[in-house]
């Protein structure tokens, strides 16, 4: 049924008293002042309740985004927080491998290229990494060498002896047993890590994408616990999104945070990943290569003052920590190596290993930790020293419990020269050690 309406020309004018009256209402309403202690109707996304998480952890995360988000609740403590912001938005920074994928995206990048021929012989093995010690060095020579010309793809899918060697390396020891890299700082250096994206020197970024896309097709469509061999080795063949940190970023974005992933994988790999649940490749730092005439070089970005090329250090422990700071909130210099000053912090931050420490626990609203068993990281998320750890066990076949104690107050803490030593809190007291009760 169709409603009757006046025409323009036959509707009665609203006397102008009435229309400065009702203006007049509407100003009043808008002018009142609000009880700050009153939470007004929500407007921001909620962190779904299935899946679930551990124990209160949804509930904990949500406070704290509803506390820094710009749509959140204004209430004293909400303002409070927000003002340490300075009027930014909040960020929040995840790592990646175990984090928010089950398994490692850098691993299925690096069996993806020996299975598939990718890795080109280099002139000298030690130009790969300056880290490579001689004995390594001459293992790749014995193994690889006689495969492939200079610049040529090693057949590293047929050929077991040379994709075992270029493994073991991966993995710090040729196959004899010598160690594969030394003279590095390790709180700011992971030869191994570097060692994956090194191997595609030569390649330009377009191809290592391509291939980044084609491991990410294969490690999702394969169903859960498969192996796939590498040379004479079975390993992991598949990957997954973690739910639950899927809904996290989506939910952070959503409500106003700026959502960054900080990963000891390389760059070009993380973003092909990151994606897959909308995270542009801007807000992704990795490790980053240098290219020349088009093609990667073995050579590293820098951070924190360490020149580009230098190749000491990478998105690992302090180095993660710089390489934050200096990305996300623009700090330059040695200073990026120390915590931030006020107002350029995370709110949250994610990580399942002491590769993650750092960084995590300059966080400013919670630090995330996902319970792989990895003793720094754990000492810290178990002391709980400033009240903001949360402890998840992983979401995808989790660990069972440790048997016995973190071993906080002696070796849990990787010194420079990879020596260990006691964990300790931001005051310098020792961490005692702890059990492990979240699994």
């Amino acid at each position: 049924m169709l409603r009757r309406t006046a025409s323009p020309l036959t509707r009665k004018p609203r006397p102008r008293m009435a229309i400065g009256l009702a203006v007049l209402a509407v100003l009043a309403v808008a002018l009142t002042p609000v009880n700050a202690s009153a939470t007004p109707r929500r407007a921001c996304a909620e962190l779904p309740r299935s899946p679930a998480w551990y124990g209160d952890n949804r509930a904990r995360l949500q406070q704290v985004i509803d506390a820094y988000a710009p749509c959140g609740p204004s209430t004293p403590s909400t303002l409070a927080d927000r003002s340490t912001l300075d009027g930014k938005a909040p960020v929040a920074v995840f790592d990646w491998d175990n984090t928010v994928v089950k398994n490692d995206v850098g691993d299925a990048l690096f069996y993806w290229i020996l299975r598939n021929d990718k890795v080109l012989r280099p002139a000298d093995w030690s130009s790969l990494n300056r880290y490579l010690t001689p004995a390594a060095a001459d293992a790749l020579d014995s193994a690889c060498d006689a495969s492939a010309a200079v610049g040529s793809p090693l057949p590293t899918a047929a050929d077991t002896a040379c994709a075992d060697e270029i493994y073991a390396v991966y993995h710090g020891t040729s196959t004899t047993g010598a160690t594969a890299f030394a003279g590095y700082d390790h709180r700011l250096m992971s030869p191994g890590s570097a060692w994956v994206a090194e191997l595609l020197t030569g390649h330009t970024p377009a191809q290592i994408a391509s291939y980044a896309e084609r491991a990410r097709a294969q490690n999702l469509a394969a169903p859960i616990g498969t192996t796939q061999q590498v040379g004479s080795h079975q390993v992991t063949g598949w990957v997954r999104y973690y739910a639950q940190q899927r809904d996290l970023i989506h939910t952070l974005v959503r409500d106003g945070y700026a959502v960054w992933v900080a990963s000891a994988s390389p760059q070009i790999d993380v973003q092909v990943w990151a994606a897959g649940l909308g995270i542009p490749p801007g807000r992704v730092i990795g490790i980053q290569n240098l290219y020349a005439h088009g093609r990667q070089t073995p050579h590293l970005r820098g951070c924190g003052g360490i020149p580009d090329g230098a190749d000491s250090v990478l998105t690992y422990v302090n180095g993660k920590r710089c390489f934050v700071n200096q990305d996300v909130f623009g700090i330059r210099g040695a200073a990026a190596f120390q915590p931030a000053p006020p107002g350029e912090h995370a709110v949250l931050a994610a990580g399942d290993s002491s590769t993650d420490v750092v960084f995590v626990g300059d966080a400013i609203g919670v630090h995330l930790a996902i319970n792989r068993n990895i003793t720094e990281l754990m000492c810290h998320a178990y002391d709980d020293a400033d009240g903001k750890w949360l402890i998840n066990p992983m979401f995808i076949q989790p660990l069972p419990q440790r048997t016995t104690p973190y071993p906080c107050a002696t070796t849990g803490y990787t010194n420079p020269d990879g020596s260990l030593g006691p964990v300790r809190r931001d005051d310098g007291s020792i961490i005692p050690d702890q059990d492990d009760t979240v699994f």
